[in-house]
């Protein structure tokens, strides 16, 4: 079941995040980022247990990122990742939010669901925000791909 997170979610969701922050695949973020972004986060759970994570970051009057996608390795395959960023692109569209945006390491999954690779250069929000503070920046080798709502 998709649904909005909830404060006994935060915990789960930074240990999702976590598992794959170790591998480079996600930002890591801390516990207390995780409880600050809550509002922004889905949960897919069952039985109070979350498998699934993403947040719906805005980023300007216009924009904003399906950010931290992460589902629990052993429930992958199950249609729980795109139930995740349907719920982020919902909400983007009841919010008029024209375009979203996502960097990833999966452009394939994101282009099934109608985003289109762009250069990240068009990103200037995105780039002086988060990206800064990433290790990676300015080298990241993540693709940018982007949805018109």
């Amino acid at each position: 079941m998709i649904r909005k997170a909830l404060i006994p979610d935060a915990r789960e969701i930074h240990r999702l995040l976590l598992t794959y922050a170790r591998d480079g695949l996600v930002l890591p973020r801390s516990l207390a980022e995780i409880y600050e972004a809550l509002r922004d986060f889905y949960v897919y759970a069952e039985d109070d247990r979350v498998l699934g994570a993403a947040g719906l970051n805005i980023c300007w009057e216009d924009l904003a990122e399906v950010r931290s996608l992460v589902v629990n390795a052993e429930a992958g395959g199950r249609g729980i990742g795109r139930s995740l960023v349907e719920a982020c692109l919902q909400e983007a569209r009841q919010l008029r939010i024209r375009r979203v945006f996502a960097l990833t390491y999966q452009p394939v999954f994101f282009e099934k669901l109608g985003f289109s690779v762009i250069e990240k250069s068009e990103l200037p929000q995105k780039i002086w925000g988060d990206c800064m503070k990433c290790a990676k920046f300015p080298e990241c080798d993540e693709i940018a791909l982007s949805i018109t709502l």
